[in-house]
Order: C-alpha cells, then structure tokens, then sequence
C-alpha cells in the first residue's frame, strides 16, 4: 500500500464495537453515504471537512466526533497533506435513538477527558488478550458520549459503593484465572458496568482490569519461580500468550520474564525481586 494511503482495519471480539479503523489519506474523498452503525472518530494529523444534514462541520484533533447512523454524510482532507484518523464503529444499541438527533445537531467535543479515555481504548484494543481492558474503557466513553449528548455534565467523582465493589473482586479473585466479560460481571453482581468499574476504582485505588492483571501477574511470577517455562506460565495464569504475559509482566514489575528467571539463576535467589 502506497504511503499516500494506509488502512488498518479490524473486527475486534468486543461486544458493541463491529469494526476499527486506523486510516491515513492525503486525496481520498469520501462520497455522501451512510453507517448502520454509530461512527466515533477521532483525528490525529490534518482536519476532515464534511458535511451532515446539510450543515458544515470539521474533525481535528482538539475534537471528538460522534456521527449517528443513517445519516449521510461525506469527508474530505483540508489539505494536500491529508489527515490520518482512527474510528470506532459502534453498535447502534450503545445509544437511545433519541440521541440521534443531538448527534446530528452536535456532531464534536471539545472534550480533553473523552479524548484521553478513547485513546486508551484503541491502544487496548491493538493488544491482544485485553478485551476486558476494552470493554472498561468502552464502557466509560460510552457512558461519557451519553452525558455529553443528553446535555448533561459527565461524572467527576468516584462513585461510592463498598459493597458491589467488594462483591466484585471476590468475583475477580475467583476468575482472573478464567477470566469473564464486564457484561458477565456486571450480571453476576446485578450492576450496571460501569457503576461496578467506578465503585470498584474508588475503593480499592486501582480498576477491575488492573486488578486482574496483577493477580494473573503474581501467579504467573510464582510460577516461574517454581520453574514452570514461561510459555507454560503465561497459559496457566490466563493469559493470551507469552508475549501477552511478558508485556504486562515487565509493564508493572519492570523487567520481563526471561530476566526475571536468568536472575534468579545467576544469584541463586531464593526469594523473589
């Protein structure tokens, strides 16, 4: 694919999110058509012009823009050195259909939290085996856009509840091994998801997917201690494989694996780093 034009584009094992798009273009135009889907986008270089319902908007990367389905609208780059983007295809269900509307009338945010929160999405969803990291912040940017189009300010403060934050760890305890989707949890617990990951967060300090990574973490640690291989190790403690296990295992500890396990044979360690 020529430098003028790169895409990447992907259907990830998310529920709510039917497809990904990471795209560069310098003279693609798009025609006017339509999504059966909600389009969330954001734009890291240049400005997209388009029009929806009539009326003149542009994407950049101050803004987040949230266009509704079946509403045509078009794009093209401001200019000749294009605009490189990334989109969120969301189920028309993650909305009210009232909301819609709003959407047409208010297509942008200016908003620096929602931007922050979408980039931790897209970067969780080019990992994978972190689909429950996803569905967190899915989650909360959801649950943000909804605010945003009803109007309403969005939450700023942690969200007290000891008990369903409790309740879900246990829940955690018992299958970080396993693993489950927000959507099981939020089921078990009888909790709207993202109350569990606010009243989780505000309890403990950390979120639920943080949580579970340090507990697949530490066993997988102890494994190796026991020399299990690392391939072996990264199975058993639930991850997706071992690069999977070695990315969150040096990501919070600070070295991988492989270090970990030649150190302890050089000293002769008998107690972990």
């Amino acid at each position: 694919m020529s430098r003028r034009q790169q895409v990447r584009v992907w259907s990830p094992a998310v529920s709510g999110i039917t497809e990904v798009l990471h795209a560069r273009f310098t003279d693609h135009a798009y025609p006017m058509h339509t999504h059966d889907s909600w389009a969330l986008l954001v734009v890291d270089e240049g400005v997209v012009r388009y029009d929806l319902d009539r009326h003149e908007h542009g994407a950049f990367r101050r803004v987040v823009t949230l266009l509704p389905p079946n509403v045509p609208h078009n794009g093209s780059p401001v200019t000749a050195q294009g605009f490189r983007k990334r989109v969120l295809y969301l189920d028309p269900g993650q909305f009210d259909e009232h909301l819609a509307g709003r959407a047409v009338d208010r297509p942008t945010f200016d908003d620096e939290a929602l931007r922050r929160r979408i980039d931790l999405l897209h970067a969780r969803l080019a990992e994978p085996g972190d689909e429950f990291a996803v569905e967190v912040h899915l989650a909360l940017v959801v649950e943000r856009l909804r605010a945003r189009l009803a109007r309403r300010t969005p939450a700023a403060t942690p969200l007290r509840d000891p008990r369903i934050a409790r309740r879900l760890r246990d829940l955690l305890d018992e299958r970080f091994v396993a693993g489950l989707t927000l959507a099981e949890a939020a089921g078990l617990v009888h909790a709207h998801p993202t109350h569990l990951v606010r009243a989780f967060s505000a309890a403990f300090g950390i979120g639920p997917h943080q949580y579970l990574i340090s507990r697949r973490v530490d066993l997988a640690r102890r494994l190796l201690r026991e020399g299990v291989p690392a391939r072996e190790a990264a199975a058993a403690a639930g991850f997706h494989d071992q690069s999977h296990l070695s990315r969150h295992f040096k990501r919070i500890l600070g070295f991988n694996p492989g270090q970990y396990t030649r150190h302890r044979r050089v000293t002769g360690a008998s107690e972990p780093l």
